[in-house]
């Protein structure tokens, strides 16, 4: 992955609690920066990278995910005393994601999506346990008459509560009801087979592998670094190795829809 250095803050974006901003970085290119100081810390800056190299080695279309690199002079000159703040706390790397502009969000009304690309997106959102697909909030963009995945900050939820990551590793995702896509994920079987043929051990460790050692710090476990990035890696391994068990509650949640 890229490392860019922040050089210039836009505007930001209001939406949630974490306030990201679009952000202008040394290559000349504009990014949605998510900020390791702001609501969940590190943890979602985490859940966003590996959530996001997931689904593109998925096959699903992602923006450019950027490590932005933020100097310690630079919210000096912020004048607003929350953003100031924010800059702040969020001294060194945080990510970025390419902004993609003149994208709109995406409407269920009005694009419809095939079957295996929603059954691809309804299985990486049950795998990932991202509670964040919804009607109210899709995190999907179409830019250019194609769909873009953005935002997994909510994902791996269980890394808020490390003591029963086993447990909640084997646990079906029963919000994968609400998912925006669901109706239209008729290929789930077929996607499951797909996907673990495509998700090696080896390409989530080589993701995993991508999060930096200063945001696994951060994360209070009580476990060192090496420990916290293991415990990723098992995670993922034993939500792929028991992938029909939140499969069948996919297929289930979508028989009461049809």
């Amino acid at each position: 992955m890229r490392t860019v250095q922040v050089t210039r803050y836009v505007t930001p974006l209001r939406e949630g609690g974490s306030l990201p901003a679009i952000s202008e970085a040394d290559d000349g290119f504009l990014y949605v920066l998510k900020f390791r100081g702001a609501g969940q810390g590190a943890k979602a800056l985490i859940a966003d990278l590996v959530g996001g190299e997931i689904a593109r080695a998925a096959g699903l279309k992602v923006p450019e995910i950027v490590f932005a690199n933020l100097d310690e002079a630079f919210g000096r000159t912020e004048p607003d005393e929350e953003i100031q703040d924010l800059l702040r706390a969020s001294e060194g790397l945080n990510l970025g994601l390419h902004f993609l502009s003149g994208a709109i969000t995406f409407d269920p009304a009005v694009t419809k999506v095939n079957a295996e690309v929603a059954s691809r997106i309804v299985w990486l959102d049950a795998f990932l346990t991202n509670v964040d697909r919804t009607s109210r909030n899709t995190n999907m963009l179409t830019w250019r008459n194609e769909l873009w995945l953005i935002d997994h900050g909510a994902s791996l939820y269980f890394h808020h509560a490390w003591d029963n990551w086993q447990e909640q590793s084997l646990r079906p995702f029963v919000q994968i009801k609400e998912h925006v896509l669901l109706l239209s994920a008729g290929e789930l079987e077929t996607t499951d087979a797909t996907m673990r043929s495509i998700l090696t051990p080896e390409k989530l460790q080589s993701i995993v592998d991508l999060i930096p050692e200063n945001w696994l710090e951060a994360n209070d476990s009580g476990q060192s670094t090496q420990e916290k990035r293991q415990v990723y890696f098992s995670f993922l391994i034993n939500r792929i190795t028991h992938s029909s068990i939140f499969v069948k509650e996919a297929i289930h949640a979508r028989e009461q829809l049809i």
